[in-house]
């Protein structure tokens, strides 16, 4: 069976592994539009941009192990059409014809439109190494940074700023910082620890435009006041890429649309990662993460070999900002009760999310007791008491 993978990220790379692991002896072929061999994303925003990690310790697998595999890796070649009636992939340099087709193709970095100037020179997105190579230089202590968007990539971003000695103003359009993903506690929680380490935090403030001719020098709010600005960073949030998907008449919803063994609405195709939506509890959801990716791409692995495996999610998540660690385990879509548990030190909490009684997701930050403990509890489907959640001397007593 010939297998080819379209994308060469994390799931990509988990899905090869997976399948040479389970004994899969034919063809199988990489291929990706970056020129970089499948590296890990999450230290992009966070080590390597801060120049703590080289570029040697983010790729996930040496170049002899591809080898070795027998993988056809296939780096800076663009796939351009998926003939599925065909069976063949064309890109820039050629044709594939396959038997199977997995597509991890990951998502994208939304940008402001051009006619508010998101396309000026000094205006960047964070998501690969090219973004991340254009940003760093730029990085000098004393420069005006405005982020624009107050979700994981642009806190980050701002947090790395700081310690490098820029001057940060985050703009959020929400009422407050990670209104999408959190609870009003961990956004108070997280604001304050950017407060605390000299990050301006405008909330509930939208943008009219950014400034500059031949490249930015400001960022205009829609209150009238212009936000002086040396580079700007936009993390307004990503979308799946689906065009091939879509030019090859695969179905869409929240991204590639699977079932819940990851196959698409081509019998012959299958998707994970970013890119991928999958029924869970009676939507279509996509997780934009690294357990996620990792997770379903060998299930669909599996399955391409001929299991029949449900994909069951077992969400967990991070973000590393400043010298805080927050940790999430769980998804707390549709919550309608929370606790919050004071920790010991500063900027140390964690919140609970329930729904109908039953805990569904647990947000800590610098608290890894709680994040370890609660994800057990999520996993073993048990819900203690939110009382005793903030009662417990030691939280390892909820677990008897």
């Amino acid at each position: 069976m010939r297998i080819v993978i379209l994308g060469a990220g994390q799931a990509a790379a988990s899905m090869a592994a997976r399948l040479r692991a389970k004994e899969h002896d034919g063809p199988l072929t990489v291929i990706g539009s970056e020129p970089a061999a499948p590296y890990q994303r999450p230290p992009l925003s966070k080590a390597y941009l801060l120049g703590e990690m080289a570029l040697d310790r983010l790729t996930l697998r040496a170049p002899d192990w591809w080898r070795d595999q027998e993988i056809d890796l296939r780096t800076g070649e663009t796939a351009t059409a998926i003939d599925a009636q065909a069976r063949v992939v064309t890109t820039d340099a050629g044709e594939y014809p396959y038997d199977a087709l997995a597509l991890t193709l990951g998502a994208e970095p939304r940008r402001l439109p051009a006619a508010m100037g998101g396309d000026l020179p000094g205006t960047h997105v964070i998501r690969d190494l090219a973004d991340i190579d254009a940003l760093a230089p730029e990085l000098t202590a004393g420069r005006k940074l405005v982020v624009i968007g107050g979700g994981y990539i642009g806190l980050e971003a701002a947090a790395v700023a700081r310690k490098l000695g820029l001057d940060v103003t985050l703009v959020e359009a929400a009422p407050r910082i990670l209104g999408r993903v959190a609870s009003p506690q961990t956004s108070q929680i997280i604001a304050a620890l950017h407060r605390a380490h000299g990050v301006t935090i405008l909330e509930d403030t939208g943008i009219s435009a950014i400034q500059g001719d031949d490249r930015v020098t400001g960022v205009a709010l829609n209150d009238g006041r212009i936000l002086p600005a040396d580079l700007v960073v936009m993390g307004i949030g990503v979308l799946p890429r689906v065009q091939l998907a879509e030019t090859a008449g695969l179905a869409l919803d929240n991204g590639i649309a699977t079932d819940a063994t990851g196959r698409t609405s081509d019998p012959a195709i299958w998707a994970a990662g970013d890119c991928a939506s999958f029924p869970h509890q009676g939507a279509q959801i996509r997780l934009e993460s690294v357990g996620g990716a990792i997770d379903m791409a060998e299930c669909v692995a599996d399955n391409m070999l001929g299991q029949t495996r449900d994909y069951v999610a077992k969400p967990w998540f991070w973000s590393d900002q400043f010298d805080a660690k927050l940790q999430i385990a769980g998804l707390n879509t549709g919550y309608d009760s929370t606790v919050l548990r004071a920790g010991q030190g500063d900027h140390c909490a964690s919140v609970w999310y329930y729904r109908d009684g039953r805990l569904i997701a647990v947000d800590a930050l610098n608290d890894a007791r709680a994040y370890m403990i609660g994800k057990r509890l999520i996993e073993a489907g048990r819900s203690p008491d939110p009382q005793q959640i903030i009662d417990a001397p030691d939280l390892k007593a909820l677990m008897s």
